[in-house]
């Protein structure tokens, strides 16, 4: 397989990337949670690296789970505890061994959406 998993994330409220989200990935399984990897965001709202790189990409079902609480505590917007959203889990598939699979997270204190981008 020659594919390889890439995200980011967007604080849409500041309009700008949100440094400093860790990141986890988990491959799922009928009888488990694996876990993978973990990121941190960089000034880019990115991962210095692929979470799934070359080599370790599989098709299956995956979970990424951005802990955004102490993003949104640190930049002011996190609100009365507890808090709306303090760790967003995004599942989804990866079918194409070939492909470059890229899931951004578009992130505001009471709202998020996602995509597959490019």
């Amino acid at each position: 397989m020659t594919g390889y998993l890439t995200t980011h994330v967007l604080d849409t409220a500041r309009g700008r990337p949100a440094h400093g989200v860790r990141i986890a990935l988990y491959r799922l399984s009928s009888r488990r949670r694996e876990p993978l990897a973990e990121a941190v965001t960089n000034a880019d709202g990115r991962t210095d690296a692929p979470l799934l790189p070359r080599g370790d990409f599989v098709r299956g079902a995956y979970e990424l789970v951005f802990h955004v609480g102490d993003y949104l505590r640190a930049t002011g917007q996190a609100g009365a505890e507890p808090l709306f959203l303090d760790e967003v889990p995004i599942r989804f598939g990866i079918a194409e061994g070939e492909a470059h699979y890229h899931v951004p997270l578009l992130l505001s204190p009471y709202g998020y959406s996602t995509y597959r981008g490019s």
